[in-house]
């Protein structure tokens, strides 16, 4: 989150994916540093330990959220 958060704050359109278990953090993270409602795309946890099948599902679910951010920004 940090990255994306930083990334646009120079001006360059980001889109954050996060997992499931994550999303309380990375909300918490947007708002200190002052852009509550940062939008992110969310997807299962894990990713590290699940097959590559599960991941180009989780890729799927991930890819028409990052699209609709980046056409947000």
């Amino acid at each position: 989150m940090y990255d994306g958060l930083m990334i646009e704050q120079r001006g360059k359109p980001a889109a954050v994916i996060c997992t499931d278990q994550f999303v309380s953090s990375a909300r918490m993270t947007a708002q200190t540093f002052g852009m509550a409602g940062f939008p992110f795309a969310k997807i299962l946890h894990p990713i590290g330990r699940v097959s590559e099948k599960e991941l180009a599902v989780r890729a799927d679910v991930a890819l028409p959220q990052v699209l609709a951010i980046l056409r947000e920004s």
